[in-house]
């Protein structure tokens, strides 16, 4: 287990030094979101760019931005690698997922969320070992539920 445990290392040191996506998109049209952790000080800012309407609408773009520790920087590159050219509910199945996998308390699960890959993202599992950290994990997930709201509020 020791030889896993040092892969997920590197894999969420690897996003943490090279983050994926990172900047900003123009706003509008992208829908900017932001998120702040109180406990660490954490804090993520979210552009998303949707492409079509409802569920159908694809994620065409997402950049993001922000400061705070490892793993909640380095869950947002995943992140956002994970979900460009996916549709929204797609996305918002990943997110189930995801928030489940991190022992995230009243996600209802709809079929199929558990045959959901998600790459990467796997290597922050370990991460529920340690409660206080779990809050840095999903800071990215949580605001880029926010930015799904914002466009599906708009109708775009």
């Amino acid at each position: 287990m020791a030889g896993l445990d040092d892969l997920y290392r590197e894999i969420i040191l690897d996003h943490y030094r090279t983050p994926r996506n990172r900047g900003e998109l123009e706003s509008p049209p992208a829908f900017e979101s932001r998120g702040h952790n109180p406990l660490c000080g954490d804090e993520v800012t979210l552009y998303l760019l949707v492409d079509g309407q409802g569920d159908d609408a694809v994620v065409s773009d997402i950049k993001i931005g922000g400061q705070g520790c490892s793993i909640s920087q380095s869950s947002g590159s995943m992140m956002t690698q994970a979900v460009i050219g996916k549709t929204v509910k797609e996305v918002q199945a990943m997110l189930r997922r995801f928030k489940t996998l991190m022992g995230i308390e009243g996600i209802e699960p709809q079929q199929g969320d558990d045959d959901i890959a998600l790459g990467d993202l796997e290597a922050l599992q370990g991460v529920v070992k340690f409660p206080v950290r779990i809050k840095c994990a999903v800071l990215s997930w949580n605001t880029l539920a926010q930015a799904l709201d914002q466009a599906a509020s708009t109708g775009d």
